[in-house]
């Protein structure tokens, strides 16, 4: 598999750089309220990417934070009368649940900002040690970003906007800043009245971590000090990923993350996403509006990682067409193969072409158009050439992480007495075994117009697409 690294903004083969594990870290949400559709993108094609290094036979090991201390969290548990603890667990559980719905796989390990405070100040104490920290009047901790020479190369700051002679003294104490804010960032920010009783015991006093510590202390206790590939948000570069470069490597050595995968915007109705516009939407919002989880999904999916994807309702209405398409295409690929032909799990026949495109650059829209292709090419196919053909679909949709809907079963009143009779006939020779009279009457339907879905006790008719 080969994908644009943004550090060196060339494509790259992806490999482990150590054993046979494909060891990658994601940033994941802050959990003050229901993530959007923006935020799904990302970790939707995120999951695109592990499934398919996983379908390519390459084991992985996923590794994705919440961030449940920051100054979000805390202004808003306090607004909501509750203790932090409590805020974030209702919305980290409402964001899992989410995920479930999406398709996502579960990352094998999914730390939180909380339970990795200790080595959050383990890794403060290493930079203070090294020259590269500094404690402020207040107790709070700074990054002193000039003693890093490689500060801004992920991000290709221009040397004219980042003059390091010009941040001596220059501090930025909020978790999150603007590019033009290029400054000293705080690594340990010392108790204030607004944080209420979310504080924590330091070498400098009562306080918290600052946001972009985190992720370098949770990758090094479960990543070490190199590792195979980072991912987030395009919007994540700079700040958040050039700091964590630097906190890590000046803390720990190592290479860091060997490939950086970032995600581009998603746009809505061609703007940005706004409260205020009425535009930003929820999985529950789109749910609300009769819309199904993998419809949303079939969307995210269909513009490239690198391209700003502009959604609108009307594309959920052509995923619902385009996944009753693959669904029916399916179906009928199903049928063709006969009942008791086995499926062959190796190669992707006419489907190949999709697989490939997953594999350069992690093209998801190719490799969607890829799927209807292929079974515009496997139309023919019969037999075990048809059962090697589904098998190489449903290896792409899994890849993709896509589930078809199923279609509901015709009404007994609408299919006419000579379909039952013959339905029925070739329901008794399959318990009979008598496998050439039931893909003889299995064929004799399907020319009628009817396909046979064999269940575990009984089957049901359903109109041939």
């Amino acid at each position: 598999m080969r994908l644009f690294d943004t550090l060196t903004r060339t494509e790259h083969d992806l490999r482990p750089i150590a054993g046979s594990t494909f060891r990658f870290y994601c940033c994941g949400p802050t959990v003050y309220g229901p993530a959007h559709i923006g935020n799904f993108r990302t970790f939707v094609l995120q999951d695109v990417l592990r499934r398919t290094l996983e379908t390519g036979a390459t084991r992985t090991l996923h590794v994705r934070n919440i961030t449940d201390v920051d100054d979000k969290t805390i202004r808003d548990s306090r607004k909501a009368g509750q203790t932090l603890s409590d805020f974030t667990a209702g919305w980290t559980a409402k964001f899992q649940v989410d995920c479930q719905k999406l398709g996502l796989l579960p990352p094998h390990i999914e730390p939180s900002a909380v339970e990795h405070i200790p080595q959050q100040i383990a890794m403060i104490e290493a930079l203070v040690a090294k020259g590269h920290a500094y404690a402020s009047d207040d107790g709070s901790v700074y990054f002193k970003i000039a003693s890093f020479p490689g500060y801004g190369k992920l991000s290709r700051l221009d040397q004219r906007e980042l003059d390091l002679g010009k941040t001596q003294n220059t501090r930025a104490n909020a978790d999150e800043y603007e590019k033009d804010g290029v400054s000293d960032f705080v690594l340990w920010k010392a108790r204030r009245p607004e944080d209420g009783d979310n504080f924590w015991p330091s070498p400098w006093g009562e306080g918290r971590p600052g946001w972009h510590l985190e992720c370098s202390a949770m990758i090094q206790e479960y990543l070490g000090n190199s590792f195979d590939l980072h991912s987030g948000g395009v919007d994540l570069v700079f700040p958040h990923h050039e700091n964590e470069i630097a906190q890590s490597a000046c803390a720990c050595g190592g290479h860091f993350a060997a490939h950086w995968f970032h995600i581009t915007h998603l746009l809505v109705d061609g703007g940005k996403m706004s409260k205020s516009l009425g535009n930003l939407y929820t999985l529950a919002d789109l749910e609300t509006r009769g819309f199904t989880p993998m419809e949303v999904r079939y969307v995210l999916i269909g513009g490239h990682y690198r391209k700003p994807l502009n959604f609108t309702l009307d594309s959920l209405s052509a995923a619902r067409e385009a996944l009753a398409k693959l669904a029916r295409g399916a179906r009928a690929l199903a049928a063709r193969m006969g009942a008791d032909t086995h499926l062959d799990s190796a190669g992707f026949g006419p489907f190949q072409p999709a697989w490939d495109n997953l594999n350069d650059d992690l093209n998801t829209p190719a490799a969607l158009g890829g799927l209807f292709t292929g079974l515009r090419e496997a139309a023919d196919l019969t037999g075990k050439n048809a059962a090697a053909a589904l098998a190489g679909f449903n290896r792409v949709l899994r890849a993709l992480g896509l589930a078809l809907p199923e279609e509901a079963p015709a009404d007994p009143a609408n299919i006419p007495e000579p379909v039952h009779a013959l339905a029925e006939a070739r329901w008794q020779a399959r318990l009979a075994k008598n496998w050439a009279e039931s893909d003889a009457l299995r064929a004799h339907l399907a020319e009628q117009g009817w396909l046979v879905k064999d269940g575990k006790d009984r089957y049901t008719l359903e109109p041939a697409p």
